[in-house]
Order: C-alpha cells, then sequence, then structure tokens
C-alpha cells in the first residue's frame, strides 16, 4: 500500500455523527450502532463523520450566485480569499469550469472524498448549474461523493432530481420553526416570482424547509440541519428545532456561531448584534444533543473552499493554474483508491491502540475525592494525532475530559503566533489573544512549544504539554486527564486558576 508521507495531512477535529448524546468516548466504535449502509455513507465523510474529519478532505465550488432568501447575517462578498465564512468566493464558476477543477483537486489531493455545492447564493435557487454539474461529475468522477447545501425555500421542487443524480448527503439551513422569530433573521424570500417579507415570507420558508427535509429522508438520503446561534433571536428556541427536525428524520444537527463582526457588512454586523461565546455555544449544543446527534467540527466554510476542514488549499487551484493541469483522472482514481486504502489501515491501527487509557481511572477514582471533567487545547494538523507546533497552529480543538469520557467539544481558530524564522511571537498581544481564546482549558497539547509561551500560558493557570507528540488524540486527553486525576488538580474542589490577560 502506498506510504502516507504525515499521517493525515491537513487540519481537524470533529464530534462524530452518530454518537451518543453525552459525547464520544476516545475507545469506542463511533458508527458501531449504525445501519451498515448508513455506515458506508458516512465512514469517509469528513462533515458527517467526526472521525473522518481527522483523514479526509473536502472541496466547495461556486456554480451557484443566486439566492432566493435574504438573510440577516450573510453578505455575499466576491474575492476576498482572506475571509473564511459561507457565502464568500474568490471565483464563480461556469459547470464546465467546475468540473474541470473538481478532477484537478482530486487527482491532486487523494484524500478528498465529498464535492459540495454551497453557493455563494443557494444551489437550488440555480438549479440548472447545479444540476448540470452534478450531471458531469457522476459519469466523469464516479469515486467522489456529491452533496450540496440548501436554504430550502426551493428543496421540494428538487428532490427528485437531486436523487436521479446519486446525491445522498443534504445540508438544509435551518434557524428557526417559529414565523415569529424567523421573520427577525429573514427580511424577505423570493417565492412564485415576488418578494414576500417578515412573518408571512418566514412562514412559507419554514414550511418549504420542513416538506423537503420529510421527502429526503423519505428516500433514505442522509440529512444534516445546520442552524446558526443568534444570541437573544434564536438561542433559546433551538432546541425545539433540534426537536422538529430529529422528528422528521434529520441525521445530524449543526449548531453554528453566529459571526457578526461589523466590517463583513451585515445586517445583524451593523446593528451591533454580538455572536454566542464558547461557553453559550457550547451549552446550546449539549442541550440540543439530548434530542439530537450534534456535530461540533464545523468550520463554517467558504462556498470555494479546498483541502481538509480547518485549512483552505482554493488558491493552490484557481481557474488560471488549473487550465494547465493534466490529469489522468482513471490513474488519479487508482491511486486514491490506494491513498484511501492506507488512510483505513492507519485508522484501524489506531482502534487497535485504542481503548487503554481509561483503565488506570477506575481505581484512581476509588481513592481521590469525586472529580470534575477538564476541558484541553489540542494542536494538530490532522490525521487524529498531535503533530503541530504550538506556534504553527492557527487553531485549537477542544476536549473535555472526564472519568468516563473524552470528547470533542469544537475548535477556536487564533492568530498565527509564529511566522517563522528565528523570531516567534514578536507581538506578546497575539499571544495574549491566543491565551483569551484558550479561555476555560487547563492544558494545551502540541508536539512542541517554545519556552515564552511556555511560561506565558504556566502564568494565567494553562498548562502546556508536549509529551504525547504523534498520539491519538483522544489517548493523549485521557492520559493527561488520569496525571490531573492522581495529582488531585481534577477534584471537584479545586476549579482552575486563571489570570486576567492582558488587563
Amino acid at each position: 500500500m502506498m506510504e502516507l508521507p504525515v499521517i493525515g495531512q491537513g487540519a481537524g477535529e470533529a464530534q462524530e455523527s452518530g454518537c451518543s448524546t453525552s459525547g464520544c468516548g476516545g475507545s469506542s466504535d463511533q458508527l458501531s450502532h449504525l445501519p451498515a449502509h448508513i455506515r458506508d455513507k458516512v465512514h469517509n465523510h469528513p462533515c458527517y463523520s467526526e472521525e473522518a474529519h481527522h483523514h479526509y478532505a473536502r472541496m466547495h465550488v461556486a456554480v451557484a450566485p443566486a439566492c432566493n432568501i435574504q438573510c440577516h447575517y450573510c453578505n455575499r462578498k466576491y474575492d476576498c480569499a482572506n475571509e473564511s465564512r459561507p457565502g464568500v468566493v474568490s471565483e464563480l464558476l461556469t459547470p464546465d469550469q467546475a468540473v474541470r477543477k473538481v478532477m484537478a483537486v482530486a487527482a491532486n489531493i487523494p484524500q478528498m472524498t465529498v464535492l459540495g455545492i454551497a453557493g455563494p447564493g443557494d444551489p437550488l435557487a440555480n438549479p440548472e448549474r447545479t444540476l448540470d454539474t452534478f450531471r458531469q461529475l457522476s459519469e466523469k468522477a464516479p469515486d467522489i461523493k456529491l452533496c450540496v447545501s440548501t436554504n430550502g425555500l426551493a428543496l421540494p421542487a428538487q428532490v427528485d432530481e437531486l436523487c436521479k443524480h446519486n446525491i445522498d448527503h443534504v445540508t438544509i439551513t435551518i434557524n428557526c420553526v417559529d414565523p415569529d422569530i424567523g421573520a427577525k433573521i429573514y427580511p424577505w424570500i423570493y417565492w412564485n416570482n415576488r418578494r414576500i417579507k417578515g412573518r408571512k415570507g418566514a412562514k412559507i420558508l419554514i414550511e418549504q424547509q420542513q416538506k423537503g427535509l420529510e421527502m429526503l429522508t423519505e428516500r433514505g438520503v442522509l440529512v444534516k440541519v445546520n442552524s446558526v446561534m443568534i444570541p437573544g433571536v434564536n438561542d433559546e428556541h433551538l432546541e425545539e428545532v433540534s426537536k422538529v427536525v430529529k422528528a422528521r428524520g434529520a441525521f445530524l444537527h449543526n449548531v453554528m456561531p453566529l459571526i457578526a463582526e461589523a466590517e463583513h457588512g451585515t445586517f445583524f454586523g451593523v446593528m451591533g448584534q454580538r455572536g454566542p461565546t464558547h461557553e453559550e455555544l457550547q451549552n446550546l449544543q449539549d442541550k440540543c444533543a439530548g434530542d439530537m446527534n450534534m456535530m461540533r467540527h464545523c468550520r463554517q466554510c467558504r462556498a470555494d473552499a479546498v483541502g481538509m476542514l480547518g485549512e483552505d488549499r482554493g488558491d493552490q487551484f484557481t481557474m488560471d493554474k488549473v487550465e494547465n493541469m493534466e490529469v489522468d483522472y482513471a490513474a488519479a482514481m487508482e491511486r486514491r483508491a490506494e491513498y484511501h486504502a492506507t488512510i483505513e489501515a492507519n485508522r484501524e491501527a489506531q482502534k487497535t491502540q485504542s481503548g487503554e487509557s481509561f483503565i488506570a481511572l477506575s481505581p484512581i477514582s476509588v481513592k481521590k475525592k469525586e472529580t470534575r471533567p477538564v476541558l484541553m487545547a489540542v494542536a494538530t494538523s490532522g490525521g487524529g494525532v498531535i503533530n503541530q507546533h504550538f506556534g504553527h497552529a492557527k487553531e485549537f480543538l477542544i476536549y473535555e475530559a472526564s472519568m468516563t469520557d473524552v470528547r470533542f467539544i469544537g475548535h477556536r481558530k487564533v492568530d498565527l503566533y509564529c511566522s517563522g524564522g528565528d523570531t516567534c511571537g514578536d507581538a506578546e498581544s497575539t499571544l495574549q489573544k491566543i491565551i483569551r481564546t484558550l479561555d476555560g482549558c487547563e492544558a494545551v497539547l502540541c508536539s512542541k512549544i517554545g519556552y515564552e509561551p511556555w511560561e506565558m500560558l504556566e502564568n494565567v493557570g494553562i498548562q502546556p504539554n508536549g509529551e504525547h507528540a504523534m498520539e491519538p488524540i483522544e489517548d493523549a486527553v485521557a492520559a493527561v486527564y488520569a496525571e490531573m486525576v492522581e495529582q488531585g488538580l481534577a477534584d471537584t474542589d479545586k476549579g482552575q486558576s486563571r489570570l486576567q490577560v492582558g488587563a
């Protein structure tokens, strides 16, 4: 089999679809309870499977410019490559260009398993462009999973066409099931050749979303529901949304934070609507998890994202570069199959090694006082292992360890501390921002870390740890937690001691 240059190049981490409501244990098979045909659909899908997210890549193609609704959190800008948020693209493609780009990316990024159309408008408001792209790809790149993301307004009318093209993963953005709340999020929809505003428009959108969801699940399509958490608008309502979409057959629920910086020019941003804190988001996700399998690894990708979740290699595959690439896709498929076999061998080896980390915790718990969960931050470039220098991390994955479980909580983006060369982190404010972003964490696990960040992290009560390089993440987190329990640092009556950073 082909040898991987590094275990799982890329970035990312996630929460496995189909996990228990309390989260996924580090030593459990997170898909074992699912029917075989469902396991096959999500096994190597980085958006539907937390574990797969460590190993496999996705890409989006921007072929759908028009949108049939207006959202207060959306402002679709073009040619803004430094932004990473839904609706943003650098190049709008024709279906033919999109197909050529997909084949080029798939030939050069063997981890890629999924192609999605998610904008920059709504794919189903552009059905000819979207379906033409899918039609060509199902013929020319049959080994790529095809996915679509939609607001759902035009979904019922397109369900049959989507199923004809073997699309068995669909994401619907559903932010509410109450038209009064919807009127605060959507100023208008475009329906039957006219613009409908306020509550009436929101009611039509909600009805179409629920109808489309039911139609898809009746046909065996896996549906992921995205919901944007907007504090003071729909945050308390999203538990109800989770119950409703689960009852109608949704497979996975992804509660995402509102992105509302004023510089993006959205209505919410300009009006000062804040996004949720990390704690608020986690608490809501945990509440919704009582009714629904939760996705916690979403990166709110651009509509032209390329690569592993948490990275974007789109600038390597602009159309001017793609046009000069010679692609033998038949040969590429063979190489990809070999590469995927090696990935699966690595995954199986990690499973074989896992399962031992918690054995020592049971006798420890008898000797110690009642313990509490602990949050830890992890630096990884992919592969499900700790393989990234603290100074090279653009995001940290957050895990919660307890006596019974290690579960993925989410990710937190940071500015790059080390810019290369002999001087890393010259601006102390960058490190201060990182530390503020890691608020609530009691340990940082990475492959290496410099003296200055080590000292500053320790000073605010966050323990750096570079002892578990190249070890599986969940095993390493469990091992560090076991040490904390042994030392009494995770006792219930000993909360984390943190200083104010930059005060």
